[in-house]
């Protein structure tokens, strides 16, 4: 009884970072199920086996490993036009660009320029980003979540910070 109601308070905390983050990796809404439900049923298979504190380190590895898994199963290289964030788009609807066409088309296509230099990213750098700017992990949760050292999640977070600026400085005059 004790088990099932620690595994729905994970559950209930994780699910929506666990799917988001397998969506920003895989780039396709079924692998994307998929790995989210591998990553309940693991949830599952573990639930007594560590701290409810300390679980969101745990399950981010898990995620990452399974999209890692995922990525490299597939041969053929997607190039799939799902968001990075659906959640990004509905944050520039704001009373400000309601009422002003011109601004909304323009930051949606600034919105969309940022989600495409970010899939670009490579895959670690990408990983590294994605947990710390937009799923808000420390640098430590990300060193445990993905087995690297803290100064690689510095140094990789620094290079795709470094990436994106590059990438997006000409930007206004394309």
């Amino acid at each position: 009884m004790f088990e099932e109601k620690k595994y729905r308070f994970l559950i209930q905390q994780h699910k929506n970072r666990i799917y988001s983050y397998s969506l920003f990796m895989l780039k396709d809404k079924m692998d994307a199920d998929d790995v989210t439900q591998e990553v309940m049923i693991r949830i599952w298979q573990n639930v007594d086996k560590f701290n409810v504190l300390a679980a969101k380190t745990w399950i981010m590895k898990t995620t990452n490993n399974l999209c890692i898994d995922y990525l490299r199963k597939r041969s053929v290289a997607y190039n799939r036009n799902y968001s990075i964030s659906e959640e990004m788009e509905d944050s520039f609807g704001s009373e400000l660009t309601e009422h002003n066409p011109f601004l909304t088309t323009h930051l949606k296509m600034i919105a969309s320029k940022v989600k495409e230099v970010i899939q670009n990213l490579p895959d670690n750098l990408k990983s590294v980003f994605i947990l710390y700017e937009i799923q808000g992990m420390k640098y430590r949760e990300i060193s445990l979540a993905l087995d690297i050292p803290i100064n690689s999640v510095k140094v990789y977070l620094l290079r795709a910070r470094k990436k994106l600026q590059e990438d997006l400085k000409d930007y206004d005059t394309k």
